[in-house]
């Protein structure tokens, strides 16, 4: 999608999962409007086609499962950029589905809960740590309406999903009082590569509680995404977003 405005000029941007599916269509939008930005991702081959697309871009090699990287990663954004204006967390993983829990392994469970909810928790904590200083900041989380009902098949992510709501509500109030807000959208199914990789019952299973009978899209979401990480969002923080077709009713 070409934008005519700017919104983003003067801006630095971080987005993790940055490579690849929603997170790569958020950071070529953010780009396209202005954006100076810094993309997150762990997958090198990845980034580097990436950055060839997205104008005014850096590279960074970051897993948001390890907490050092994370602070690491923020800290040479800061040495480089002078600051950090938005950050969108987009990085997380699916794990087991199609699966009861009593067919999950720990190990696995494990997994997901460092990326997707130990990795919001980071990303978010360090985030926050430099956009304290210039008491401006904009943080998107990204849940799942698997984290407000629960999908069946999913224990790993629908319960991590969850846990991303909690903090996002819990940590917004803490910096309610300042000029960084802190939000997250709960979509349903959205056509991407990763959820390409599930099993074809679990996206049937999915897609028969929309409303609308179909998965969104990259433009919609990336469209919902950029909104709230403007200077326009100045009221909301806490806020779960939904897209889901009619899914959500809460």
């Amino acid at each position: 999608m070409n934008c005519n405005f700017n919104r983003y000029e003067g801006r630095v941007a971080v987005v993790t999962g940055g490579a690849d599916g929603i997170g790569k269509a958020i950071a070529i939008r953010l780009a396209e409007e202005g954006a100076k930005v810094c993309i997150f991702d762990k997958d090198i081959e990845l980034l580097e086609r990436t950055i060839q697309e997205v104008p005014e871009s850096s590279p960074f090699q970051v897993d948001v499962s390890d907490d050092s990287a994370v602070s690491s990663a923020f800290d040479e954004v800061v040495n480089a950029e002078e600051k950090i204006d938005v950050v969108v967390h987009c990085a997380g993983i699916v794990g087991p589905n199609a699966k009861k829990i009593t067919e999950v392994d720990v190990n696995d469970f494990d997994q997901v809960y460092a990326v997707n909810l130990r990795g919001s928790f980071s990303v978010t904590k360090y985030a926050v740590r430099h956009m304290e200083k210039q008491n401006y900041g904009r943080v998107l989380l990204f849940a799942s309406i698997a984290g407000k009902e629960g999908n069946a098949g999913m224990t790993a992510y629908s319960a991590t999903k969850a846990g991303v709501l909690g903090l996002t509500k819990s940590a917004a109030k803490d910096y309610a009082e300042t000029g960084i807000t802190i939000n997250t959208i709960a979509p349903a199914v959205i056509r991407t590569a990763m959820v390409d990789a599930l099993d074809q019952w679990q996206v049937d299973y999915m897609t028969e509680k929309i409303p609308m009978k179909r998965c969104g899209t990259l433009e919609e979401i990336t469209s919902l995404a950029c909104w709230i990480v403007s200077e326009e969002a100045s009221f909301n923080t806490g806020a779960v977003f939904d897209l889901s077709g009619g899914r959500a009713t809460y």
